[in-house]
C-alpha cells in the first residue's frame, strides 16, 4: 500500500488530494469525499480498508485546508455553505475530480466508484445527477436535497446508508430522492437504519456538537458490509 499527495487545483483554488493504491493490479477506484471536517483521518482509515480489499482510492479534496473540529466547526460550515449554494459550481469541482482520478496511474476509467460521507454523500449524488458514466455512488448519511439543475438521465448505479432520525433528512426528503431517482432511470437502494441519527460511521461525530449527529457502531458496521457487497456487484 502506497500513500501520495496530488496537487491539483480548480479554478485558481490549490488543492491537495490523497491517492492510496496497492502498489499493484486493483479491482477498480474508490474516489472518497469527506465530511464537512475536509480530508481526515477518517477517510484515511476508510481509504486504507479499502485498498486493504483490492481498491485504488482517492480521497478528494474539495476545499483546500482542513479543518478541526469542533473548534473551526463554524468556518467549515461556512466552507460548505459556499459549495453547496452553488450547485453547478460543485458538480464542475466533482467531475474535475474524477478527471484527476482517472490521470492516475493504474486506474481504469471504466471502474470507477465514488462514496461520500455527510456533506460529501450529498456530492455524489450530484456526481451520479450529472450523467457521468461510472460504475456508481454510495451516499453515507448524505443530504439528499436536489440541485436544482436540469435532470440528466443517472447511468451510476446509486445506494444511500441513511439514518431515519436524522434530523437533517427527514422521511419526506427520502421519499423525494427515490422518486428523483426513478424518474432519472436510475437503479437505486435506499438502505434505512432505525433509531440512527446524522453521521453514524464517524466515531469522533459526537465531538461535532450538533444535536441528532452521533456515531452508531451497529449503523456504521452493517453499512460498511453493505459498501463491501455493493463494491463486488459493481467490479465482481
Amino acid at each position: 500500500m502506497t500513500e501520495r499527495t496530488i496537487t491539483h487545483d480548480f479554478r485558481g483554488e490549490a488543492l491537495e488530494s490523497i491517492f492510496v493504491d496497492t502498489g499493484g493490479a486493483a479491482r477498480g477506484t474508490v474516489i472518497i469525499v469527506p465530511t464537512v471536517a475536509a480530508i481526515s483521518d477518517l477517510e484515511l482509515r476508510f481509504a486504507r480498508d479499502l485498498v486493504e480489499r483490492g481498491y485504488h482510492c482517492l480521497i478528494a479534496d474539495l476545499w483546500g485546508r482542513r479543518f478541526s473540529l469542533p473548534d473551526e466547526r463554524d468556518v467549515a460550515f461556512a466552507h460548505m455553505g459556499r459549495l453547496k449554494g452553488d450547485r453547478a459550481a460543485l458538480r464542475d469541482r466533482l467531475l474535475a475530480i474524477v478527471d484527476v482520478a482517472k490521470a492516475q496511474d493504474g486506474v481504469d476509467p471504466a471502474r470507477i466508484a465514488a462514496i461520500g460521507f455527510c456533506f460529501g454523500g450529498l456530492c455524489v449524488l450530484d456526481l451520479a445527477r450529472s450523467g457521468i458514466d461510472i460504475a456508481g455512488v454510495a451516499s453515507f448519511h448524505g443530504l439528499f436535497d436536489a440541485p436544482g439543475l436540469p435532470p440528466q438521465p443517472i447511468r451510476a448505479k446509486v445506494v444511500a446508508y441513511h439514518g431515519w432520525n436524522d434530523p437533517m433528512v427527514p422521511p419526506e426528503a427520502v421519499v423525494a430522492l427515490a422518486a428523483e431517482l426513478t424518474q432519472a432511470g436510475a437503479d437505486w437502494q435506499i438502505h434505512g437504519y432505525g433509531n440512527v441519527g446524522h453521521g453514524f460511521t464517524n466515531t469522533h461525530a459526537d465531538r461535532i456538537g450538533v444535536p441528532g449527529v452521533a456515531y452508531n457502531q451497529l449503523a456504521a458496521r452493517r453499512s460498511w458490509t453493505a459498501l463491501a457487497d455493493y463494491l463486488d456487484e459493481l467490479f465482481g
